[in-house]
């Protein structure tokens, strides 16, 4: 489940977005002249500059949670802009993505089997903005820094309480792989050692010499709301697939189960990628 094939940055997808963000900034104009503030002066207020509250009221640049919920007291909107702060968020997504972060941030429980990068979940936000520099077409600088603040955000799952249960398992190959150079390489290893030592997350590695491996149809994730109602997601190539069919989501834990039962375990596996971290 991640965002890395984000959708050329036009038509339908992106407008929707867009409209979000443009609607959000005129109301937080609105507000702003309302309460005879100019944008340098309530920008000192909140901690940004008068230009960055430009972005911000002309829809061009995606203001954060917390900066909201200091317009909306400092303002007093009422919670008018409040209101809107959710679907804000969801606008930093490509629209592909969209429902996906939102079952995501839902998620009880969480199962990603990963052939080709790192989950974004668990990147370093240089390995993030080297992946989105790869992208072709080029990304244009604006949209891969608003892409890598969208992706860390993610990251704050792992501070959600009740924890959700985290499960990980990724191909040796995708550790091998010099993505954004040495340095980039080696922090990456650093962080799936850190993340893997919370008490709620088990990464696990599946070897390239294994003979037999039921993760050949390539990665997916698997969701599980509260509740017990789970759901699958596959993507590729910027198109992705939310599977809600019970007997299609069934067969695809079954095959994780089988997976998690090829690779190495949760101990084994971060020994491997110690020892690699080593390599490097």
């Amino acid at each position: 489940m991640d965002d890395q094939q984000e959708q050329p940055e036009h038509g339908y997808e992106h407008e929707a977005g867009s409209g979000i963000l443009h609607l959000f900034g005129q109301q937080l104009k609105l507000c702003r002249i309302r309460a005879g503030l100019e944008r340098a002066e309530f920008g000192s207020m909140t901690g940004y500059s008068a230009s960055t509250i430009a972005s911000f009221e002309q829809g061009r640049r995606i203001p954060p949670p917390k900066f909201i919920d200091r317009a909306d007291e400092l303002l007093d909107s009422g919670g008018l802009l409040k209101a809107g702060k959710e679907e804000v968020a969801r606008a930093q997504y490509p629209a592909f993505f969209r429902d996906a972060a939102r079952l995501e941030a839902q998620a009880a429980e969480l199962c990603a089997y990963d052939t080709h990068i790192v989950k974004g979940l668990l990147q370093t936000e240089e390995y993030t903005r080297a992946l989105l520099g790869m992208r072709r077409p080029l990304l244009d600088e604006e949209t891969i820094e608003q892409r890598v603040t969208a992706r860390l955000a993610r990251q704050e799952i792992f501070n959600r309480w009740p924890a959700p249960l985290l499960s990980f398992v990724m191909e040796e190959s995708v550790l091998r792989r010099r993505l954004g150079g040495k340095s980039v390489r080696r922090g990456q290893l650093e962080q799936i050692l850190l993340i893997g030592q919370k008490r709620n997350v088990e990464i696990q590695i599946m070897p390239l010499d294994r003979e037999d491996n039921a993760g050949v149809d390539g990665p997916f994730s698997l969701l599980t709301r509260h509740g017990g109602d789970q759901v699958a997601y596959m993507e590729t190539q910027g198109r992705s697939t939310l599977v809600t069919d019970r007997e299609d989501v069934r067969a695809l834990a079954a095959r994780y189960g089988i997976i998690r039962a090829q690779a190495l375990t949760p101990c084994e596996s971060l020994t491997f990628v110690e020892k690699l971290l080593g390599e490097v």
